[in-house]
Parts: structure tokens; sequence; C-alpha cells
């Protein structure tokens, strides 16, 4: 489309990256920026015992299964990043599923603000394959996610899209 209309950008490759981190090492990043502050923490378990430490929860994200620098009986993936206690949860891959999220800040974009529920197709992430889901408006700006099935490793601060076939509905940031 963006050919057809001869914009510019029609071949520009795509980025999904954050532009003033062009290496791509968003760890050196926050490392270089605040060098002095203390990172680390503890890693534990889903069951919250500690299995090691970390130097800096900015270098993990949910699902992540390499560079844990822990091992367990069976593989390990982050389930969960708690900046404010500086702690990394660890635990099965079968405890990445959830079916529901809380998303904030939502923005509706193509309708108006739904008072009642709606059935829509949900993306906690860029490419993840839409996938069946009841969205539930709350006041404030804020909706519940139920999907259909249970979806691998949302991710709070990831937004979550919403879509009609191919029309974005709207998506708000997921808790």
């Amino acid at each position: 489309m963006a050919r057809e209309r001869k914009l510019i950008t029609a071949e520009k490759p795509e980025s999904q990256e954050i532009c003033f981190v062009p290496d791509g090492d968003y760890a050196g990043f926050v490392e270089r920026n605040a060098p002095r502050a203390d990172r680390s923490g503890p890693i534990v378990d889903s069951g919250g015992r500690a299995v090691g430490q970390h130097t800096g929860v900015h270098r993990f994200t949910v699902g992540q299964r390499k560079g844990l620098g822990v091992t367990g009986a069976r593989p390990l993936y982050v389930l969960k990043v708690l900046p404010e206690e500086r702690t990394v949860v660890v635990g099965d891959e079968a405890e990445l599923g959830a079916d529901e999220a809380l998303v904030r800040e939502v923005n509706w974009l193509s309708i108006d603000a739904p008072s009642e529920p709606l059935r829509a197709s949900v993306k906690i992430r860029y490419r993840h394959k839409a996938a069946p889901a009841t969205i539930e408006p709350s006041p404030g700006g804020r909706a519940r996610i139920r999907f259909d099935e249970p979806q691998r490793a949302i991710t709070p601060g990831q937004a979550a899209v919403f879509y009609e076939g191919d029309v974005c509905l709207g998506g708000g940031w997921i808790e």
C-alpha cells in the first residue's frame, strides 16, 4: 500500500527496536545510564524458594529460558519480573500459560468505548498470533481480557491490541 502511494518509507526496513538503543544492548544501556544503582536480587521458584541470584531484573523478560544463571531438573523459564522487589520468578514452561490479562490505558480507535463485554482477537506481542477472547471494559480506561485458551507468557508492559478481522479496535498496556 505504501509503495502504491509512493511513500518514502515504503522500502524502509521494519523496526521493532527502541530507537535510542541502536545496538540492541538494552542491559548495557541501563548500566551505562545508571551505573551506580544496585540491581541485584534473588531468583526464586514459583513457590518462593531462592534458587539463585541475579545482577539486575533489566536482564530478564517473561518467557525467557536462556541466560538465567540457574539450572533445574527441567528447563526453567522466567514467569515474573518484580522490579520493585528486585526479584525474578522462574518455573516450568507449563506455568507460563494464563487465560486472562488486565490492561490499563485502553485506547479505543475504531469504535466507541464499549459498555458491555465484546468478542475480539487479541495480540499480546508483535509476533503473537491473535487469539480469540472476550474483552470486559472497566471504568478508568481499563479492561480484563479473558482468552478462550491459555496464552504463553502474557507480559506486563507489553501492548495488548484488539482486532475484529483486519480492523484494529484498540488496545492497552498489560498490567
